[in-house]
């Protein structure tokens, strides 16, 4: 994980520095801003660190007139909570103070980066799955991993980025359906000074950022077809064109592509290259949807309930047997993406020595939070039933509780509940809409929605940045 430090490089923020390089994390200093800006267009980075005595507004603001896509954590001396407040208002991720703590820098850099996504597995479809990814992470042949959203695709490139003769060098990820068409190329190739409205400097792009290493192309079935050809071109050659540049520029590096589409379909209906396919899809790795691969839901289950226990600071728990078979029992549309979201919500709603199963709930086709259709069959007969009397029956069970952090259940209806738990879940993320959403599993659009609600009703919502 590549570290750039914006900021004073003696005193505390040194000792920073030094502990994230002792975590593995190559540090990069910038004594200011415009250096910092300098830095990011000639190497990049994953993660910006920036002294709160700089403008961070004003920092946060040219990374977005340049299309940089990188989180950025504030630090600072003190724990003023109005400090930590004011950083993340500013538009800072996250808010470290100095001196710094070892594990606590330990910990944002991996909740911010997400380099250290852990490949966890216990199932006998997977094992096969990562033995294959291990006997061909040595070559240097492409990678097409193709699997459901949600399942781990990228936690599988980073396994073989891992695994192979290029493990000591950089891992670049980059999500084609995440950034527009008409910057998706200079995100890729770079480009020069003045190649376009915006380009106020040159500036590598992804490709000469993963010199050596290794390239993720992530979702690539979403590239237009008329960027498909340079891609190919660069891949073949290993050559990049800088847009606005005047001669090629050589590149090694390996490429992974993912997608969660049938590419040979999207093949026949023209919507993706029939040679970039074959030139990427050299192996392919497929990752099995976490409803074909039951054992790896304990295990993954007991990960992040550890995890968010840390996390949020609370005891860990161990998983009931109940809590276990009613994970089991659920499809995971989502795959791991829900199940770490639904484990995330256990660990805060959790009471006494176990996560019961009452404490798991998950989304229903609306969006609305409900216990899951498991314990609802075990603690009422009218769990099947949709309307509103069947769900408080099921609520009213002396089993439905949840731990101090959102009260007792019994007597409140669905709708209180849910309330309760997405104003307690917003608190926690210091009124963070994006970050509340992802916790909670639904939309950021059906949160905000809830909360527009919950205001007309006259309760008081937690603004971003708010204690």
């Amino acid at each position: 994980m590549r570290l750039l430090i914006i900021g004073t490089l003696d005193g505390q923020l040194g000792a920073a520095s030094q502990i994230a390089m002792d975590r593995g994390a190559q540090v990069t200093h910038a004594h200011d801003a415009e250096t910092g800006l300098s830095i990011l267009r000639s190497r990049g980075a994953d993660l910006l660190m920036v002294e709160i005595s700089l403008d961070i507004p004003a920092l946060i603001s040219r990374l977005k007139a340049e299309h940089f896509s990188l989180p950025v954590v504030a630090c600072g001396i003190g724990t003023d909570p109005r400090i930590a407040a004011d950083a993340v208002r500013s538009g800072a991720k996250e808010y470290i103070p100095l001196p710094p703590e070892a594990d606590l820098i330990a910990a944002v850099l991996e909740a911010v980066s997400e380099d250290n996504q852990s490949f966890i597995y216990r199932d006998p479809v997977m094992k096969n799955v990562a033995a294959l990814a291990e006997q061909v992470a040595p070559s240097e042949a492409s990678i097409m991993v193709t699997g459901e959203s949600g399942t781990g695709k990228e936690v599988m490139a980073r396994f073989v980025h891992q695994k192979s003769n290029r493990a000591n060098k950089a891992f670049v990820a980059v999500n084609c359906a995440a950034i527009p068409e008409n910057l998706l190329e200079s995100e890729l190739f770079g480009h020069e000074k003045g190649a376009f409205t915006g380009a106020v400097a040159r500036r590598i792009g992804k490709f000469e950022e993963a010199d050596g290493g290794t390239l993720l192309l992530d979702e690539i079935s979403e590239m237009d077809v008329r960027l498909q050809a340079k891609l190919l071109r660069a891949i073949q050659e290993r050559q990049i064109d800088r847009v606005g540049g005047s001669k090629p520029v050589n590149v090694n590096i390996r490429i992974i592509a993912t997608s969660n589409r049938n590419l040979q379909e999207e093949v026949k209906d023209g919507n993706f290259r029939e040679d970039l396919f074959f030139r990427l899809n050299v192996v392919n790795l497929r990752v099995p949807p976490l409803r074909e691969r039951p054992a790896d839901i304990k295990a993954l289950a007991t990960f992040f309930a550890e995890k968010y226990a840390k996390v949020n600071n609370v005891d860990e728990r161990p998983l009931s047997e109940e809590a276990i078979r009613s994970l089991i029992a659920h499809t995971w549309p989502g795959n791991v993406r829900e199940l770490e979201n639904a484990m995330h919500r256990a660990v805060l709603l959790a009471s006494g020595d176990e996560i019961s199963a009452s404490a798991i709930m998950l989304p229903d086709a609306s969006g609305n939070l409900m216990p899951n259709d498991s314990q609802m069959a075990s603690t009422t007969p009218l769990a099947n039933a949709h309307n509103d009397e069947a769900a408080i029956a099921a609520l009213a069970s002396p089993t439905a509780e949840i731990g101090d952090q959102g009260g007792n259940l019994v007597g409140k209806t669905v709708a209180e509940v849910e309330r309760d738990l997405i104003i307690d879940t917003l608190k926690h993320c210091l009124g963070n809409r994006t970050h509340a959403a992802n916790i909670l599993g639904i939309s950021i659009r059906t949160l905000r929605n809830k909360l527009n609600q919950y205001q007309t009703d006259g309760i008081s919502v937690p603004q971003p940045g708010s204690q």
